[in-house]
């Protein structure tokens, strides 16, 4: 009896979470049935979940999930890789703050996708310029996070550190890093929405393989079911990335007394 409560108490805590989506999705499919809307302008949540069963079975399809989880994950990485490590430097070092701040004004507000075009003239039309371009933009909440969290730090763990005779590095590392840490998971979530807007964005700009070619070739063909199968696979593996994040987040954080 205990082993079957546990399903239904995890079933019924992840429905109170995401009540909002059923609702939503229980909304659109009342409206497709309602014949408010034709299927051929907006086919129904259960025809495309349908047709995107079908499609997972194919491996030609699982293929196109691959190549846009190539660039999205290899970027998002390269954000984090580089975003964290600059972030907490810039905040440690008043040199740091006066060259990170007004590179930040400057080029955050612009939108990376226009600067597309020059990275598939530079770096071609396979993964790299699309990589590139994920990166570029998944890179400043990240990098804001770090910065803004370690500069947060109450300055008296950094004196009582020094004080005790406690290097730069292991400053970083054992003081800077965990205390910068719930704005940095928070700035990561942030870049996987980026991340998965942008790998698709960038694939619809430039059909060749991945999730948003597979979106633009059907929307020209005016299939709509299968138009709505690629947004909705994009969907939930941001949905599935968001969910890992925010689970990760709660376990490394339980010191903190954070629930999110």
């Amino acid at each position: 009896m205990t082993t079957l409560a546990l399903p239904a108490a995890a079933l019924r805590r992840s429905v109170a979470r995401n009540y909002s989506i059923l609702l939503l999705l229980a909304g659109w499919e009342a409206l497709c049935r309602s014949g408010a809307v034709p299927p051929a302008l907006l086919p129904s949540p259960s025809a495309v979940l349908a047709r995107a069963f079908v499609e997972l079975q194919d491996a030609g399809f699982r293929f196109q999930i691959g190549q846009t989880l190539i660039r999205l994950l290899s970027g998002l990485t390269l954000a984090v890789s580089f975003g964290v490590p600059c972030g907490i430097l810039a905040a440690q070092f008043r040199l740091g703050r006066l060259l990170l701040e007004p590179l930040v004004r400057l080029f955050a507000p612009i939108p990376k996708i226009a600067l597309f075009p020059a990275l598939l003239l530079i770096f071609g039309f396979d993964h790299l310029s699309r990589i590139i371009l994920v990166l570029i933009d998944a890179i400043f909440p990240v990098l804001l996070a770090a910065y803004y969290g370690a500069r947060a730090i109450d300055e008296r763990l950094i004196w009582s550190a020094r004080a005790a005779g406690t290097g730069a590095g292991a400053m970083v590392w054992k003081i800077v890093l965990p205390a910068a840490l719930p704005a940095i998971l928070t700035g990561v979530r942030i870049a996987v929405v980026i991340a998965c807007v942008v790998a698709f964005l960038s694939e619809m700009i430039q059909p060749g393989d991945g999730l948003g070619s597979l979106m633009i070739r059907a929307a020209r063909s005016f299939q709509t079911v299968d138009m709505f199968v690629p947004i909705l696979v994009i969907s939930l593996l941001g949905f599935a990335m968001d969910h890992a994040l925010a689970l990760f987040r709660r376990r490394v954080l339980k010191w903190t007394g954070e629930d999110s």
